[in-house]
């Protein structure tokens, strides 16, 4: 039995008597007993014994006689008895085929429940695979209109009777809808689970209902600063009132379009990077492409293909330039895939899968590779500007030295540098004076113009400029430091220190 009780019946004879649905009467009755919407014989009879008299449940039934689109000639006769009534005699009540109105409210979204059919079709025709599903839906923006002016409409007469209906309090369209579709689409797809909140896997339903286009214009005449009509659209005649209750409409709302998004799932790790020739994204210059591969494709493209995914976004904590390699445990990285059709992978497969990346080129390697959140990639982005990175750097010093006169710079301890945007990235970045720490310092002699100098910095510290000074854009620099020229020949990353993502055990 629904939770109806004799405060509802004055409520359920006003939206009878405006043309709404038996779900939406539900609704306005703030019935959230999610199985009374998927029962409609049910949902018919519990609202006739709600009401009193033969009178009014012929009423009802001629409002409510198509909730699901009756089978031709159908003839559906339900006894009701009205133990309510003083008489407690039977009313029978006959829900005849024919009547075709459609909600006033909701536009026949929640009498034909349209649009289930073709979710579960684009599902199947998409072959994915998943274990559980969100739906979405899209509704036209005229629904909002009705429902208010039904909320006023109905507000008005409780009101009279010392009754109060919050407008918060009413069940939303599109919750209805779900109620009953997660069921139905459950069952089609074979018991798949329909889940409310967060799924690797959307199916969106958009509505649409053109004979009802028109009932969003008057909000233009009653406030234009809020609503402007749209450029180069012809818009109907403008009123300053909206029917209340609303209009009936002649046609149900239709299912404009139905898509399955496979949302986004999220892959990450760390990679090393080996090779002296090979950029990190695809280097293209001009209109040319230069170099044959990139990090970013070496790692994309058996992850693409496992997942079976249209494309991805890569992202990394840093990047080193093309003649730059990347050691120790690797730069944490993550790609987002797009559409992918398959997301069950095992710890097991992850780990073949990075074999498999690792086995295809000798110029990177991946580690800790793994499925994350989208929330998780946030931990990436912070190490950018908040954690320190290790570099080894080859010096080349034009004025010969011993190693005395590099000993000194291993006593220098969080040097702040003024760093210009360099010349050699200005083409994409803008230019500004940034400040960045070097925290540490250690030189290693090797002869009279070469030493290797390790340094562990702030990240977004330009390395080779610090060493040669880009012109003096970057103050202080080892020039000045030495007090001759001095230019690197080359840059290792040693490491990136962000703790993201967690070490996989091997």
């Amino acid at each position: 039995m629904l939770p109806l009780k004799e405060k509802d019946k004055p409520i359920i004879q006003k939206l009878l008597s405006a043309g709404c649905c038996a779900r939406c009467i539900l609704r306005f009755c703030c019935v959230s007993v999610q199985a009374a919407y998927r029962k409609p014989p049910e949902v018919r009879l519990i609202l006739c014994r709600q009401l009193q008299g033969k009178k009014d449940c012929e009423y009802l039934s001629s409002y409510l006689g198509n909730v699901y689109p009756p089978n031709k000639r159908a003839k559906l006769e339900t006894s009701i008895t009205d133990a309510q009534s003083e008489e407690g005699a039977a009313a029978v009540v006959k829900l005849k085929d024919g009547d075709s109105r459609v909600c006033v409210v909701c536009l026949g979204i929640l009498q034909e429940l349209c649009g289930t059919t073709q979710a579960v079709k684009a599902v199947k025709a998409g072959n994915y695979e998943f274990d559980t599903l969100v739906l979405s839906v899209s509704l036209p923006a005229q629904l909002c209109v009705r429902e208010h002016s039904c909320w006023l409409h109905v507000k008005k007469e409780v009101r009279e009777k010392g009754l109060v209906l919050n407008k918060d309090d009413v069940i939303q369209v599109k919750e209805a809808f779900k109620w009953i579709m997660q069921g139905m689409v459950a069952k089609e797809l074979g018991g798949t689970a329909v889940v409310t909140k967060v799924s690797p896997f959307e199916v969106s339903v958009e509505f649409t209902h053109s004979e009802t286009d028109a009932d969003c214009h008057f909000l233009a005449a009653t406030c234009p600063d809020c609503f402007k009509p749209t450029k180069n659209k012809q818009v109907r005649k403008q009123t300053e009132h909206y029917p209340c209750p609303p209009k009936q409409p002649t046609s149900s709302c239709s299912p404009q379009e139905v898509q399955c998004l496979r949302v986004s799932v999220f892959v990450a790790g760390r990679y090393n990077k080996f090779c002296r020739s090979l950029p990190q994204t695809p280097w293209v210059i001009d209109g040319e492409r230069r170099m044959e591969s990139s990090v970013e494709e070496l790692i994309a493209a058996p992850i693409l293909s496992a997942f079976r995914a249209d494309g991805f976004n890569f992202s990394s904590s840093g990047r080193e330039d093309v003649d730059v390699r990347t050691l120790g445990n690797g730069r944490p990285f993550a790609m987002e895939l797009l559409n992918p059709h398959k997301s069950r992978f095992s710890k097991e497969q992850m780990k073949q899968l990075q074999e498999t990346i690792n086995q295809s080129s000798d110029k990177i390697k991946v580690r800790d590779l793994q499925i994350v959140t989208r929330e998780a990639m946030s931990r990436m982005k912070e190490g950018e500007e908040e954690k320190t990175k290790s570099y080894t750097a080859l010096v080349w010093t034009q004025k010969p030295i011993q190693r005395e006169d590099i000993s000194f710079i291993d006593d220098i301890k969080d040097l702040t540098l003024d760093q210009k945007t360099p010349l050699r990235v200005l083409h994409r970045r803008a230019l500004a004076v940034r400040q960045r720490a070097i925290h540490s310092m250690s030189t290693r002699f090797l002869d009279s113009h070469h030493f290797y100098l390790r340094l562990k910095t702030q990240a977004g510290t330009y390395i080779k400029e610090f060493v040669h000074g880009d012109f003096g854009r970057t103050n202080p620099n080892l020039c000045q430091l030495l007090k001759t020229n001095t230019d690197i020949l080359e840059l290792d990353v040693e490491s990136v220190d962000v703790d993201w993502p967690p070490p996989v055990p091997e």
